[in-house]
């Protein structure tokens, strides 16, 4: 593994940490979207311990208990799905795994489709699905059969809603017949990828072309779910329900667990024992997952979300007026908030250096700042959602000194 940071994090709390060394951070990375509501939420903390008190661990396949079934039917409330059912595992990766396996189990079909520059997980047919060589799937193939993948929808890069269509209904003709796919996955917000949000009226085409085949919609909300995008969901946006939603991520403030949440004319597709996992819906995670859903609500951070976003933005549109030819786009879908670097405010020139070293003084000065991005080029801000403002604005202003000191 990599570490983008020479960071040994000793402790951390809502949106601040600090090292071994004791130099403090603001952190603009959550874990990677994990910690939307902030390291070490005192309502996560105390239902952590209320549940270390009680169990660890017994195996939900043996003896199940209570949180379980109460965080499922939670879930279920929540997600844009009509009468879900929800299945627990302990990573991403797993989620989108057991979705596939539910989607091939349910319609018979072995195809899947998925998008060029989308990032599904690193396990063998996950690496499959991403849509990006390098460094998710160098070395690593082959990879399993029957996926496909068609151009991501994304504007800035030239690729329209018609293009990618376009290849999809290409791919129909030329590699797999509709008939013989089962899901087409999708990022209604690419994650890894750079942070392009899918055009508007693109997931109800695509919604009406699954229809139109008996295809599964799979929606991966990995990265966008659980208020980060101003919405619970970020297909909420788009008016449109899957069959199928993959989350983990921020779903548990931290701790190791993730669901599939889908249909149940869907879900019930595979064999009773034919989904599971020795550490799937972890007692302890089932209890962090109920108190993030409390936070959530009782704090409202989805509308807390879209005041961090508008935050952000405007401390960006304010760099990008000092530096218009290195600054290419800002994208802003609530609190996911995207940068994009170029030379001579080209789109088609990438500055992945400029973004690397801007990543590099940032945690230099204090904050802790990701890139993401097909090209590289790209800084993502995934400030946790109970981030004070105050905290917001120290850290828009170490972004501001690091950019001057790197141009």
């Amino acid at each position: 593994m990599g570490n983008l940071f020479p960071v040994f994090a000793a402790r951390a709390r809502n949106a601040e940490v600090w090292d071994v060394e004791g130099k403090r951070y603001i952190d603009f990375g959550a874990g990677i979207a994990v910690v939307n509501t902030g390291h070490s939420h005192p309502k996560v903390v105390d239902a952590l311990k209320a549940q270390l008190d009680a169990f660890s661990h017994t195996c939900i396949m043996v003896t199940p208990y209570t949180n379980a079934v109460e965080l499922a039917e939670k879930l279920c409330a929540v997600a844009p799905i009509q009468n879900a059912r929800a299945m627990f595992v302990s990573t991403g990766a797993e989620a989108v795994e057991n979705a596939i396996k539910i989607a091939r189990a349910a319609t018979g079909r072995p195809g899947v489709i998925a998008f060029s520059g989308g990032f599904h997980g690193r396990t063998n047919l996950c690496m499959g699905l991403t849509g990006k060589v390098v460094p998710y799937k160098k070395g690593f193939g082959p990879f399993t059969p029957g996926i496909y993948h068609a151009p991501f929808p994304a504007e800035y890069l030239g690729v329209s809603a018609a293009d990618s269509l376009d290849a999809l209904e290409q791919l129909f003709k030329s590699d797999i017949e509709p008939e013989e796919v089962a899901a087409i996955i999708i990022e209604p917000v690419q994650g890894e990828g750079g942070f392009y949000p899918v055009p508007e009226g693109f997931l109800a085409t695509l919604r009406k072309l699954c229809d139109r085949h008996g295809i599964l919609l799979v929606a991966d909300e990995i990265q966008t779910g659980y208020g980060r995008t101003g919405r619970m969901f970020a297909i909420e946006y788009a008016g449109v329900e899957p069959d199928i939603m993959t989350v983990a991520k921020g779903i548990a403030g931290g701790f190791p667990i993730a669901a599939v949440i889908g249909r149940q004319a869907v879900m019930d597709g595979p064999e009773p024992g034919g989904l599971g996992g020795t550490y799937a819906g972890s007692p302890l995670g089932c209890a962090a997952g109920l108190a993030v859903l409390e936070v959530i609500e009782q704090e409202d951070l989805c509308a807390r979300a879209l005041q961090v976003g508008e935050r952000l933005v405007a401390g960006l549109e304010r760099l990008r007026a000092r530096y218009p030819d290195r600054v290419g786009d800002i994208r802003a879908l609530g609190a996911m908030v995207a940068l994009e670097l170029v030379t001579d405010g080209d789109a088609d020139k990438p500055d992945a250096a400029l973004t690397k070293a801007l990543c590099n003084k940032a945690v230099e000065s204090g904050l802790i700042l990701l890139s993401c991005g097909v090209r590289g080029n790209v800084i993502r801000i995934l400030a946790p959602l109970t981030i004070p403002m105050d905290h917001l604005d120290e850290g828009l202003a170490i972004l501001e000194a690091s950019f001057e000191a790197c141009v």
